[in-house]
Formats: C-alpha cells, structure tokens, sequence
C-alpha cells in the first residue's frame, strides 16, 4: 500500500513513518510544510528508503497538493499536519483556523477528487484517516468518567475548537459524498522527538539546564498519557483493519495529573543524570526547580479515554505503560543531545534548503 501522511516531519507524523518503514513494506509519501514544528530529522534514522518520498508542500496550496496526488496515486491517505499547541492558538488563532480547518478542507476536496476518477478496485480499497485529538470533547467534571466515541464536543480553546471543525468536516464528507474515511482521536502523546514546546521535553530539558520546571495553576490537570510509538501502531491498525465512517478513541490508559508528571521526570533524571552539573550547581534536586506559574485561560480539568472499542474490534492495547514510556523517553533526550541541541539552536531549520536526506520536490 502507497499511504500519503501529511504531517509526517512532526511529532506523531515522523512516529508513524518510522512504524511504517520499519515494521511493514508499505510505501509512504510525506507531505510536510516544514513549519517550526516540523524536523526531518526525526524520520533520518529509517532513511535513505526506495519505499520513502518527501514532498515538502502546504496543505492549503490546492495546486501543488493536486499534484502530489496526480503523481504518486496514494492507496490511503493519514492526515496529521495540523497546528497543536494550545498556548500558540491562544496568542495567534489565524494559523489554527488556516491550517487545521481550511486545510483539512482543501485536503478532503482534493483527495475526494482523486477518488472519484479511481478504478473500482482501487476505489473501494481508498480510506481517508483524519488524525484528531481528545481535546474537542472538552473536558470531564470531576475523577470519574470517559470520554467515549459518543462524547459530545465541547472544545474549550482555538486549537480544539479548530480541530473539532476539521472532524466535522470529515464527517461531513463522509455523510454527503460517501467518501470513506476513518477519525481517531487520541489522548496526550509522548516519547522521543517531541518538539520542545510540550509538557514532557521542556521539563527534561528545563531540568538538565537548571532553569525553573513551570507548571501551570496548582499542577492538578488530569491527562492520559501515551506513548507516541503505541500510537503510531494504533494509527496502523485503523488504517489497514478500521472501519469505513467509524470513530476510535486511543488511549494510554495512564491518568496522570501534570505535577505527578514533573515529578515523575524529576525522580527518573535523579536515577539516570545524578550528577548533572547545568541543574545542580546550587546542591539542590530536580524537583527543587518546579515552579508554580499562573494558569492559562480556558484550561481543561481532566481528559480520560475509554479506549475499549478500538481493543475489542482491533485488538489493540498500547504496550508501554506510564512508568515503562517516561522512562525511555527521559533515557532518548539524554542520549540524542544533537537532535534536540539542534533544535533549541534553531540549526534544524537548515533542512529547509534541502539539507536533509530523502527526496525533494
């Protein structure tokens, strides 16, 4: 199978790439704008590949992304790119309603296009999976409860509210033109190459640099953690077993509050970097750095996913669990000092002028 990815130079796009080339013998077209977010880096470790090609395209360029498709014919498609960082869509919503909503349109219109002129066979084996978040059910009152592929949406910021939008879109298409397509939405992801903006490597990296490890409020937002890799698997799965107009929610299992999360790294970082000398010149321990800092408005309480549909009909549970995930991921950062050096000093940005390897066009 030939899968377009959009997205696949960012956090959980360049995950499934990696899944893919390493694990099966699909073939994958990348289509990535390149923002600040994206680092082809991340995908150089299954690369150079026969099976890879890299199209460094916008989204919301109709002309070039008809081209993509007219030239490399995709059998399925996994739509990824989108803008994420909550923060960012409070500052500057432009890009989120650009990207994730207008994008997502051009993107469907196109691919429904291509579609439609699709011998049968091809036709009907054709799936569009539009990679959501849990962030457009809002959030849950109080410690029980889940969200279920049945929550209404109540999205609680720019961000969300644009990626709910771009999952009504797809369903819309679905529901008006029969094109068949797929939606997860899943639970906070992390793990290795995660941009430094996020939770989890700007608390690694804070750390290992001695600078304050801020939490937002008093630390007490719930989120279900999971593993990018356990992800990338799942994304697998509903693309090759999923169900054409169904939904599936993935889920880590790993309800965490943001403290115990800091905290978690804190204690992994004093087992496996004791004796760091950037974070504990005044004598003190990691954990000594938190900082309590003044929420953000709009902040969501608790999200929790009930993931039992996609076990039952797809057989999949994600492998790694929270303490298992945290560790390998704080063990990556560590060990790959010149993927993330590279990005703090902005020098992965060069791959812009073709630096990286893979094809161009």
């Amino acid at each position: 199978m030939k899968i377009l990815v959009t997205g696949g130079a960012g956090f959980i796009g360049s995950a499934v790439i990696r899944h893919i080339l390493q694990n099966t013998v699909d073939e994958v077209i990348n289509v990535d704008k390149l923002t600040y977010a994206g680092n082809l880096s991340s995908i150089a470790t299954v690369l150079p590949s026969e099976r890879y090609v890299f199209c460094q395209v916008d989204i919301c360029d109709q002309a070039a992304l008809t081209n993509v498709f007219q030239e490399h014919q995709p059998d399925a498609v996994m739509h990824l790119a989108a803008e994420s960082h909550v923060d960012r869509s409070i500052d500057g919503p432009g890009e989120f309603i650009q990207t994730n909503i207008v994008g997502t349109y051009q993107l469907l219109d196109i691919a429904r296009g291509y579609w439609e002129q699709l011998e049968e066979e091809k036709k009907s084996a054709f799936v569009f999976h539009h990679v959501s978040t849990d962030e457009v059910y809002g959030d849950l009152d109080g410690p029980e409860g889940f969200f279920t592929e049945d929550t209404s949406y109540d999205p609680s910021s720019p961000y969300s509210a644009s990626k709910a939008s771009a999952d009504h879109l797809v369903r819309a298409w679905n529901r008006t033109y029969g094109f068949p397509v797929v939606i997860t939405n899943c639970s906070n992801n992390y793990g290795p190459y995660h941009f430094p903006e996020k939770l989890v490597p700007h608390i690694i990296l804070n750390a290992l640099k001695g600078e304050p490890l801020p939490i937002y409020g008093d630390g007490t937002q719930v989120r279900d953690w999971l593993f990018v890799d356990d992800h990338a698997r799942a994304l697998y799965k509903v693309i090759t077993e999923g169900k054409v107009a169904e939904t599936y929610n993935i889920g880590g299992h790993n309800e965490k509050q943001n403290i115990e999360v800091v905290q978690s790294i804190c204690s992994i970082l004093e087992e496996l970097a004791p004796d760091n000398p950037n974070s504990l010149t005044s004598g003190k321990g990691y954990a000594d750095l938190i900082e309590f800092v003044k929420d953000r408005p709009g902040h969501d309480l608790r999200y929790a996913i009930d993931a039992s549909k996609i076990e039952k009909e797809l057989g999949w549970r994600p492998q790694e669990s929270f303490e298992s995930g945290m560790r390998k991921t704080v063990l990556w950062y560590l060990e790959n000092t010149a993927w993330w050096q590279a990005v703090l000093d902005g020098s992965y940005q060069l791959q812009r002028l073709g630096a990286e390897t893979g094809v161009q066009e």
